[in-house]
């Protein structure tokens, strides 16, 4: 398996070649820096949205503390449904603020509003944020939906790699608590911490490495890191029953490390009697659809993440 021809000619003539070919990282710290700075330059190269206007709120998290989050909406949005959207960053970085290009975008493009939260990290707040806080955010958005315009019955749950994850933890806890969800759209989504062995013919095109994915992981579960006492409120992958989850579309490179996992997840979902769309993109490694927006993978990623989006 290879780079994507247009994937791979990009980078070449961009020297952009480290956003696939990563650097060793060996630390929290310096991962937490470096992931950063990468997504800040990929969304500094969004298009603009000016149609597109924001306001912030905050829900309250399962310990009383404020979860910010952000609502985006068009101007001439159609009321009804709503996407509740986690960042990427491997659950121990990114923000809602660094990921706002990203979001503005889908809104620009599917016309769907969205609420992106700022959920806690890990490790510092492995025990009541993560996914908990992406369950306040839907009882938040629940609470307002009449004031919002918001159809309380047609709300998904989105995000992207770490974010996936704990979109998909989210999902599982409104199942168990009988919270309605439409959909869940996960990107390339973070789901087994036990994904850590490499895979020789996936780690030289691996921009989310096998060791950063120890290092995250470490960061997530703490002292139950390599232990069968994971909860599937941090690892999805570990739950015993994905039955009673919303209809789900999940997409990944055929170049990711998470690509494995995330197949095996579609396919547990469809033996479980639920509807999932897979997508495996040749050629794409992770994050593949922002090192251009005008290459062919990208576009087809959008365009069937818009597709979607309008089924909401």
């Amino acid at each position: 398996m290879k780079l994507d021809d247009e994937i791979a000619a990009v980078l070449a003539a961009s020297g952009r070649t480290d956003q696939v070919l990563a650097p060793p990282v060996s630390d929290l710290p310096t991962l937490r820096v470096t992931t950063d700075e990468g997504l800040q330059g990929v969304f500094s190269r969004m298009p603009e949205t000016p149609s597109v206007r924001r306001s912030t709120f905050e829900a309250i998290g399962q310990d009383g503390a404020p979860i910010p989050l952000i609502w985006y909406e068009k101007e001439d949005a159609a009321k009804g449904p709503a996407v509740i959207y986690a960042h990427g960053g491997g659950m121990i970085c990114g923000s809602a603020a660094i990921y706002d290009p990203l979001v503005r975008y889908y809104v620009e493009l599917s016309g769907v509003s969205f609420l992106s939260v700022d959920y806690r990290l890990a490790p510092e707040f492995r025990d009541v944020g993560l996914a908990r806080d992406m369950l306040a955010a839907l009882r938040w958005l629940r609470a307002e939906a009449a004031t919002l315009g918001i159809d309380p019955e047609r709300i998904a749950l989105m995000g992207d790699s770490g974010g996936g994850g704990v979109a998909a933890a989210a999902s599982l806890m409104a199942r168990d608590e009988g919270i309605p969800l439409a959909r869940q759209i996960l990107v390339y989504p973070m789901l087994d911490d036990r994904n850590l062995a490499p895979d020789p013919l996936l780690a030289p095109t691996a921009s989310w490495t096998y060791e950063k994915n120890r290092i995250a992981w470490q960061a997530v579960l703490g002292t139950d890191f390599g232990t069968d006492r994971v909860s599937p409120v941090l690892a999805p992958a570990r739950s015993n029953s994905l039955e009673g989850v919303p209809s789900t579309y999940i997409e990944v490179g055929e170049l990711d490390i998470f690509r494995d996992e995330c197949v095996t997840y579609a396919q547990r979902l469809h033996a479980s009697g639920v509807s999932c769309e897979l997508h495996v993109l040749p050629g794409a490694p992770h994050g593949y659809d922002w090192i251009d927006l005008d290459l062919r993978l990208s576009r087809q990623a959008f365009d069937n993440r818009t597709r979607v989006l309008g089924f909401l």
